[in-house]
């Protein structure tokens, strides 16, 4: 396993494109490797995620069984005229390894918290639909009911710091919270696709991105390691899933 960092260099408009576009920059990120890994859940997948820094830049990461090679974002998002390479990639494994139950770490997670719900109006026997959550309670709801299951538990916050207006007692906050809506380019075999299973895959797609950031204490090792380089929720694809950890500073 490895971990990516690439700056991107937002000046420039295909950078702007990508930036704009999860589509395109999942497209972008599966260009970095020969065969990307397969998405059938069974092992680790390519992970990505955009961080905004400082003076209007960004960093993409990318967690990934093979090393990446991002020549082509440098020269359509980085800096191709330097010396520098334009990105830094480390091994993964050896930090995955050293974790142990009862570690505390920062963390961050950019991921698409939804629920299954039937509506007032529907049929009490209908299937129920997807949908997102919209408010940071919900949002944060979400994150804590996959806890226990991905290996982790948020650390609960001191009495006189708790988060009570979100509702929660935990050391969490939820931001960058956007609804997002892009173009899904398709082909003529996804047309011939769409007439055989009935489903309309030329809609734009539609999800909503939430990013929490956090303190969290391992609960389950070999779990929280899946959780790592599988991904949390869905919308995977799409720049959503990948949680990094940060060491916690003394204060």
């Amino acid at each position: 396993m490895y971990l990516t960092r690439f700056r991107i260099n937002t000046g420039r408009p295909q950078a702007r494109r990508l930036l704009g576009s999860p589509h395109l920059m999942h497209g972008a990120v599966n260009m970095s490797f020969p065969d990307p890994p397969p998405r059938d859940g069974q092992g680790p997948r390519v992970l990505w995620r955009v961080d905004p820094a400082a003076a209007g830049r960004a960093h993409l990461f990318i967690v990934s069984p093979d090393r990446p090679d991002l020549t082509h974002l440098v020269e359509q998002a980085g800096w191709p005229g330097l010396e520098q390479q334009g990105w830094s990639t480390f091994a993964y494994v050896e930090f995955l390894d050293a974790l142990a139950a009862g570690d505390t770490w920062g963390f961050r997670l950019t991921a698409n918290p939804v629920h299954n719900i039937r509506k007032p109006q529907d049929a009490p026997k209908s299937r129920t639909k997807r949908t997102a959550h919209v408010t940071p309670a919900h949002q944060i709801s979400w994150l804590l009911q996959r806890q226990e299951r991905a290996g982790f538990e948020v650390v609960r916050a001191p009495a006189e710091q708790r988060l009570t207006e979100h509702g929660h007692e935990h050391e969490v906050i939820v931001h960058d919270r956007l609804p997002l809506q892009f173009p899904k380019r398709t082909t003529d075999s996804t047309t011939l696709q769409v007439a055989k299973d009935g489903k309309d895959r030329n809609r734009p797609v539609q999800f909503t991105r939430a990013t929490f950031d956090g303190r969290l204490c391992i609960t389950d090792v070999e779990a929280f390691r899946r959780t790592l380089t599988h991904g949390l929720g869905k919308a995977k694809a799409y720049g959503c899933g990948l949680m990094t950890l940060a060491p916690i500073r003394a204060s």
